[in-house]
């Protein structure tokens, strides 16, 4: 009796886990048609209206580029010198030294000559304290805040409380922006002034590209596995699943490396979270929701041509701590807004994308965790026969290549960084490899994100860098 119930069980779970994957993979597959629509239209706006006429558009935004900064020698003075050589007409950098303990503050001294200045300190900045705010006497743009240790969340508050332009761009102090990224990323804000709120751009592997002072010289694909494995990884979540929810806007991340914001409506949110190990997941879906209970009109907008280029993990280790710690950040993000999932009072972004985000990104990784595991004792029990395994395989690893050469096709259709057949071909290399061994990984990976989150775990992880040299090695 037992051993049919067990039977019946198994059974069960391995109806479920297939009909589950084949409606997440329609669903996958419909985004990623929609992504295509999508960029046609993208590609041919871009060949024909360029991003920057200067005679005709004198009237640009503002923006404040605001880099949170911890214990980010490394990477510093390359990263802030990217955003001095940005071709925007009013643009400030506010570097945020949060309480680094190494050389951040000393090489941005030395660097830029800084040299301390009085500035008005907001009372309601919602912030650890000032210690003190520098302005370059070499770049004028160039603003320092020197404040105590309180987090990323803390130090993007304090950059966005300290400037005055009405748009900020997040950007980690570990990233190069294209110089001329902010043209492009600003057009949802020169088309739609009224109602555009957000607007986030592309982030690249910046691993083996050749950087000289702050500009990406030559784009190269990493040598290593997992970098490269990377690369594949972020095609697809920015030419595939941000470019289609972009279509019916339903976009509800934007990456922390590279996004454009309106600056009233974040301090009216009142800025980020400090509880919060995602800040950039938590602060899109806050915006939705506020905006929304306030009855107001309003856009977040993907665009795919301006490019921001970060340094990815080189270590399994390192990036196990990176990916567990998105994974608790996500679910803490879904519980904290779990009031808006079916609500048809946030029309398509409760009903039908925030659900379907939570199914396929956080139990999605969980159920199929347990598929490679229940699955194969099944057959072994002669529970299951071998093609329901096979089934299941097709419908995670099968599909799963097919959306990786999507997102080859994509980015090759695009813009095209990748102009080599060379790396093509290993792009696609990539696309197969990722789905044995790394993507099995990442499901182990989730689950021991869910233990920690349940733990009540809530430490951020240190991140090793090398610094933009050309070099894999770490």
């Amino acid at each position: 009796m037992l051993t049919q119930l067990l039977a019946r069980l198994i059974i069960g779970f391995g109806l479920f886990v297939l009909g589950f994957y084949f409606l997440i993979n329609l669903y996958y597959f419909a985004i990623h048609i929609l992504a295509l629509l999508e960029l046609r239209d993208d590609v041919q706006e871009s060949r024909w209206d360029p991003p920057f006429r200067e005679f005709s558009s004198p009237f640009y935004p503002g923006i404040g580029v605001v880099v949170p900064a911890y214990n980010e020698a490394t990477t510093i003075v390359e990263s802030v010198q990217s955003m001095l050589s940005l071709n925007y007409p009013e643009v400030e950098i506010v570097v945020v030294n949060d309480g680094s303990t190494d050389e951040t503050l000393s090489l941005l001294v030395e660097n830029f000559e800084l040299e301390a200045v009085e500035a008005e300190i907001p009372v309601d900045m919602p912030t650890e304290k000032i210690r003190g705010v520098y302005r370059s006497t070499v770049y004028e743009e160039l603003l320092v805040v020197d404040k105590e240790n309180g987090g990323k969340s803390d130090a993007l508050n304090a950059g966005i409380w300290l400037t005055n332009m009405p748009l900020f761009c997040a950007v980690d102090s570990d990233t190069i922006i294209d110089r001329d990224a902010l043209l492009q990323l600003v057009r949802p804000f020169l088309e739609r002034p009224e109602t555009a709120i957000a607007s986030g751009g592309v982030v690249r592997v910046a691993n083996q590209c050749t950087i000289d002072e702050g500009v990406v010289k030559s784009v190269a694909l990493p040598k290593t596995g997992l970098p490269g494995l990377q690369v594949m990884e972020y095609l697809r979540a920015f030419y595939s699943g941000r470019l289609g929810l972009n279509r019916i806007n339903g976009l509800i991340l934007i990456s922390g490396a590279f996004g454009l914001f309106k600056t009233d409506a974040v301090r009216q949110v009142g800025g980020y979270r400090h509880d919060t190990i995602t800040e950039d997941f938590d602060i899109v879906v806050r915006l939705h929701r506020y905006l929304i209970d306030e009855g107001k009109e309003y856009t977040v907008d993907f665009v795919p041509e301006p490019v921001a280029w970060t340094e990815v993990p080189s270590k399994r280790r390192v990036l196990g701590r990176q990916r567990r710690r998105w994974y608790r950040g996500m679910v803490e993000t879904v519980v904290t807004n779990r009031s808006m999932l079916f609500r048809r009072k946030y029309g398509r972004v409760g009903t039908i994308i925030f659900p379907l985000f939570v199914a396929a990104e956080m139990f999605g990784p969980l159920i199929e965790g347990l598929g490679y595991i229940i699955l194969p004792i099944s057959i072994y029990l002669g529970i299951l026969n071998v093609e329901f395994f096979l089934v299941f395989f097709l419908l995670t690893t099968g599909f799963g290549i097919f959306l990786s050469w999507f997102g080859v096709f994509s980015e090759v259709w695009s813009f095209n960084r990748y102009d080599s057949p060379w790396q093509i071909l290993r792009l696609l290399w990539y696309g197969v490899l990722e789905n044995f061994g790394y993507r099995q990984w990442k499901t182990v990976v989730a689950w021991h994100g869910l233990f920690e989150y349940l733990r009540g775990v809530e430490s951020w992880g240190a991140m090793e860098r090398t610094g933009f040299t050309g070099s894999d090695d770490e």
